[in-house]
C-alpha cells in the first residue's frame, strides 16, 4: 500500500504541534521507537560494558544487536564492520588519524567540492599532517552535478584515498556511487563515502557500492545523536587506531575505545526497527525480486525505502514547483523535473534583496522551520559564490512531511517576496 503520512506522523511524537520540519538535513525528528528504546535502556539496563552481572549483560546484549542491526540496514558481511560513535566528523576525523599513519609524503588525496566539510577537512589535515597532496573534483554550478571529467583527472594521480558523498546535503545531488568508487578502486584507491544526506531517504548497499569505509549519522534518520562508521574487516582490523591500551585489539571495540553513549546506541536500534515497520507496514507484496534477494530485517528495509523513496518522489515534485513559482526566487541545483530520481528533497535557494538568514527568521515566525547559511558544505557556497552574502535558505523534506506543508511553505515565501 502507499506510504500513509497520517500513520507515519503518529509514530513521531513531537509533531503533534503547529510547526512544519523542513529543517530535516540538519536532524531529523525521534520517531517513537526509537525514544521508547532510550528510555527503556537506561530505567532498565543502563550498565557499562562486559561485567558479570545482569544489567551490563542485558546491556551488551542491546549493544550487540545495534551492530547486527545496522550491517543488515547497510547490508555489512558482518556486525564487527560497524563502530558507533559520537557522529559522523567525530568517526571520520578519528579514522582518518588512523589511514593516515599509511600515507606518504607526495601520496595523493581525492575530495570534492559538493561535500561537506566533514568530508574534506579531515583529509586535508591528514594530507598536512603527512605531506600529502590534495586533488579537488569541482562541480557544475549550473546544475551542481559532480564534473566526471574532473574525477576522472583526478584518479590519473592515482591516488590512495578518495572521498565524495552520497548525496550533497547543501543542494540535494545524489552522485553516481556505484560508478565513482568502480573508477576510484580501478585507480587504486580507498573509497570513503559520506552517507548522511542520503540514508533517511534511500537504500544503501555497501558490498554494491564495494566502498570501503561508509559513514551515516543516526539523528539524521529518525534516531538519536550518534555516528556510524562502516568499514571493511580487513581494513579496519589492519589499521593500528587511536586507543588506550585496555581497549580491545580488534573491530570494532578499537575504534569504539572509551564509554560509549549506550543508550544512543539502543536508540539506534530504535530507528531501525522504525523501519521495520514501515516495511512491514507499506512494503506491500508485489516487491517479488526483493524477497528472492533479502530476507529478515534486510529485506523489510529493502521495502521501507522503496516506499519512502516513492512518496518523497511526489514531495520533490511539489517543491520543485513550488519554489520555482516563488518570484525572485533562486534555486541552486537539479530543476529538471525529469531528473528528480537524481536528487533527494532538499532544496536551496536565495530570494532576491532578502538575507538567508531574514527570510528563515520570517518563516520561524509562520512556525515553518528551515536552515539558512553553509550548513558546513563551505566549499559549496563558496563555489556558488553565496558564502559571502550569507549562504543560502534551506528546505529540506522527509516522508513524514506532507504535501499540505509544501503548500504551506510556499503560501508563506510568496508573503516574504
Amino acid at each position: 500500500m502507499p506510504l500513509d503520512p497520517v500513520k507515519v506522523r503518529a509514530q513521531f511524537p513531537s509533531l503533534d504541534r503547529p510547526a512544519v520540519f523542513f529543517d530535516n538535513p540538519g536532524g531529523t525528528q525521534v520517531a517513537r521507537p526509537s525514544a521508547e528504546r532510550i528510555q527503556k535502556y537506561l530505567m532498565e539496563c543502563n550498565a557499562n560494558h562486559e561485567g558479570a552481572f545482569k544489567t551490563s549483560r542485558d546491556s551488551d546484549a542491546i549493544l550487540d544487536d545495534a551492530h547486527q542491526a545496522m550491517a543488515d540496514m547497510l547490508n555489512a558481511s558482518r556486525r564487527e564492520e560497524i563502530v558507533f560513535g559520537a557522529n559522523m566528523t567525530t568517526l571520520t576525523l578519528g579514522l582518518s588519524r588512523a589511514l593516515a599513519r599509511t600515507f606518504n609524503p607526495g601520496d595523493e588525496i581525492v575530495v570534492t567540492r559538493l561535500d561537506h566539510d566533514a568530508n574534506i577537512s579531515p583529509w586535508l589535515l591528514a594530507a598536512e599532517d603527512r605531506g600529502c597532496n590534495i586533488t579537488w573534483v569541482d562541480f557544475d554550478v549550473e546544475d551542481c552535478t559532480l564534473k566526471l571529467d574532473d574525477f576522472e583527472r583526478a584518479l590519473a594521480k592515482k591516488p590512495k584515498l578518495v572521498a565524495f558523498g552520497y548525496a550533497s546535503n547543501a543542494v540535494g545531488t545524489i552522485n553516481p556511487v556505484h560508478r565513482l568508487a568502480r573508477m576510484a578502486h580501478e585507480a587504486g584507491a580507498l573509497v570513503y563515502v559520506d552517507a548522511v544526506q542520503y540514508a533517511p531517504h534511500g537504500s544503501i548497499d555497501v558490498q554494491d557500492i564495494r566502498c570501503d569505509f561508509l559513514v551515516c549519522s543516526a539523528y539524521k534518520f529518525f534516531g538519536p545523536h550518534a555516528g556510524i562508521l562502516y568499514g571493511r574487516y580487513d581494513l579496519l582490523d589492519g589499521l593500528r587506531a587511536y586507543k588506550v591500551r585496555p581497549a580491545p585489539a580488534r573491530p570494532p571495540g578499537k575504534f569504539e575505545t572509551g564509554t560509549q553513549n549506550h543508550e544512543g546506541i539502543a536508540g539506534v536500534l530504535g530507528a531501525l526497527e522504525y523501519f521495520d515497520w514501515v516495511g512491514k507496514t507499506f512494503g506491500g507484496e508485489q516487491e517479488e525480486g526483493l524477497r528472492e534477494r533479502y530476507s529478515g530485517r534486510r529485506l523489510e528495509y529493502k521495502k521501507a525505502m522503496t516506499a519512502i523513496r516513492a512518496y518523497e518522489f511526489e514531495l520533490s515534485r511539489l517543491l520543485l514547483s513550488t519554489l520555482t513559482g516563488i518570484p525572485g526566487l533562486r534555486l541552486y541545483g537539479l530543476s529538471d523535473p525529469r531528473r528528480l530520481d537524481v536528487r533527494v528533497p532538499t532544496f536551496s535557494f536565495t530570494l532576491q534583496g532578502k538575507h538567508p538568514r531574514a527570510v528563515a527568521e520570517a518563516l520561524a515566525k509562520e512556525n515553518v522551520y528551515v536552515w539558512d547559511g553553509n550548513y558546513y558544505a563551505l566549499a559549496v557556497t563558496e563555489r556558488l559564490g553565496v558564502e559571502q552574502a550569507g549562504g543560502m535558505v534551506r528546505v529540506g523534506a522527509v516522508h513524514y512531511n506532507t504535501l499540505e506543508e509544501v503548500a504551506r511553505l510556499g503560501e508563506a515565501l510568496k508573503r516574504i517576496a
